[in-house]
């Protein structure tokens, strides 16, 4: 069975939903999501074992209130961080199926795959293992999520052509950054014939919310369209994608992605012009690019809250002193600082945006006083 692609282009990603005060996800207000992309037309839905309480908050806002064939639902597996044996990274799958009670899975990726752990995947017979789940029917298709260079693609469609379909990283940000490669890796699973799933179109929030050199360049267009907009249009309109993932926090994110992907056209040439402005605009910025994934985070042996103190170090821009580190100990109450790294390199390891977070965090020493 082939995929189809003549689907609604917006995916809703379940990474970032909404958190009550204790942490927990607010069911209530992701099941009213829920409800505004179905009846937009929306269908895909993307979780993964790792985003903590997700596979259990989609299981009640979507599966057990709309009939199975109404949507589809992909999760993940990862083979790092905390995942330290084969029988490990295989005992999520039935763990994923327990969680969100969804039967089988549309669509199943080898997770955040990088030059740091994809060895893992091949060690562990993990491409050969989601094979096996497909010929048993718990996977209609399976492929992976990369975040890494475009030998090492390359590389992995070569020896696993079976794959069904890539998730990358595209947005107008990193379109030719070489940390991403997200030019020549789209490019890539075009030569292959892979449809390619978009993830963070929008950088983590980070291009929803621009700096002020970005939003002015948009600012003058007058257009009505959000920031989140435009670089939601500036990936939908890209040949042979299966899906545009958008990590939706709230109802007012819904609507806004809603009302770009509903009367989604294609970018005009004076509008592919305001784009090289804003990445243009971009290029001089000098902040942290971080989205805040939590990657890193979760192996650190001294449990430093690293995309909270690069939030904080951002911000230090035309903030006072005094205002920096009382956010600076806000967010590391409790946790470790800057200063207690002690330089192991797990969360470069980790990081799919390949940040030198060891001298990051050297910087970032300057807010404790």
């Amino acid at each position: 069975m082939s995929i189809n692609t003549d689907i609604f282009r917006l995916g809703f990603g379940l990474m970032r939903l909404p958190r009550n005060e204790d942490q927990s996800i607010d069911v209530e207000q992701t099941k009213k999501m829920v409800d505004l992309f179905i009846e937009a037309g929306g269908t895909y839905f993307d979780t993964a074992y790792a985003y903590g309480g997700s596979e259990e908050a989609i299981r009640q806002a979507l599966v057990e209130r709309y009939p199975r064939e109404s949507y589809t639902l992909a999760t993940k597996m990862i083979a790092f961080s905390g995942i330290d044996t084969e029988a490990e990274a295989k005992a999520e799958f039935e763990e994923s199926l327990k969680r969100t009670g969804a039967g089988y899975f549309d669509y199943y990726l080898l997770h955040a795959i990088q030059r740091s752990n994809f060895m893992n995947y091949e060690n562990w017979g993990l491409w050969e293992y989601v094979k096996e789940l497909k010929e048993k029917g718990l996977i209609r298709h399976w492929g992976f999520s990369f975040h890494a260079d475009p030998e090492l693609l390359e590389e992995l469609l070569q020896k696993h052509p079976e794959a069904e379909f890539v998730q990358l990283q595209i947005n107008y940000a990193d379109w030719e950054n070489p940390g991403v490669s997200a030019r020549q890796n789209y490019e890539i699973c075009r030569k292959y014939g892979k449809p390619v799933v978009v993830m963070e179109p929008v950088k983590g929030g980070i291009l929803a919310d621009p700096i002020d050199a970005v939003k002015e360049v948009f600012d003058r267009e007058n257009s009505g369209i959000s920031y989140a907009g435009w670089a939601l249009r500036y990936v939908a309109e890209k040949e042979g994608l299966l899906a545009v993932l958008s990590g939706m926090s709230s109802i007012a994110q819904v609507e806004d992605n809603l009302r770009t992907m509903k009367g989604f056209t294609k970018l005009t040439e004076h509008e592919k012009e305001v784009i090289r402005e804003a990445q243009k605009a971009l290029d001089s910025d000098k902040s942290i690019p971080c989205t805040g994934c939590h990657y890193c985070t979760k192996g650190c042996p001294m449990n430093i809250p690293i995309p909270e103190i690069f939030t904080v170090e951002n911000r230090r821009k035309g903030s006072p002193e005094f205002r920096t580190k009382r956010e600076y100990s806000i967010v590391t109450q409790g946790k470790g600082k800057a200063s207690d790294c002690i330089q192991c390199g797990q969360c470069e390891g980790a990081c799919p945006q390949h940040l030198p977070i060891i001298s990051l965090l050297e910087k970032c020493r300057e807010m404790e006083g």
